[in-house]
């Protein structure tokens, strides 16, 4: 084996298709778009979500609803959870920065403390909002509730 007798592997080359170059190379006339009409001719190109002239399935369904731009989206942690991070930790307080430590939240997220779960020990709790249930059941164990 030497340089002047090296090839490819037989299938890993395939020949460039070279379209509109005459009808010897089988890929002339027409240029493989069929004949006539739209797509056939040079600077066509769709409307997105075009179908042909029907009427799109964007204007066939009904608009419903609305986005409430004032809407504040709060992510839930459970006192389980709490309770549980407080344990593991041995923590009389839990803030926002141990929960991101946690990763239970990222940093910019808001944070609502829901009732679902029991608390063991007593935490001073702060937060963005916390649910009815959740607060009793923190100053219920002789707790604290700071709201942000």
């Amino acid at each position: 084996m030497n340089l002047s007798n090296l090839k490819p592997a037989k299938g890993s080359t395939n020949k460039e298709k070279r379209i509109g170059r005459g009808q010897g190379s089988g890929y002339g006339g027409t240029s493989t778009r069929g004949h006539k009409g739209a797509k056939s001719r040079s600077g066509y190109s769709s409307k997105l979500g075009f179908e042909g002239g029907q009427m799109p399935l964007q204007r066939r369904l009904p608009k419903y609803g609305f986005t409430n731009l004032k809407r504040v989206e709060y992510k839930g942690i459970n006192l389980g959870v709490l309770d549980a991070l407080a344990v593991k930790k041995s923590l009389k307080s839990i803030d926002i920065e141990t929960l991101i430590e946690a990763g239970f939240v990222s940093k910019n997220d808001r944070v609502k403390i829901l009732g679902n779960g029991t608390l063991s020990v007593a935490l001073e709790v702060s937060a963005h909002a916390f649910s009815k249930s959740a607060q009793a059941a923190i100053e219920a164990q002789q707790g604290k509730v700071i709201k942000l």
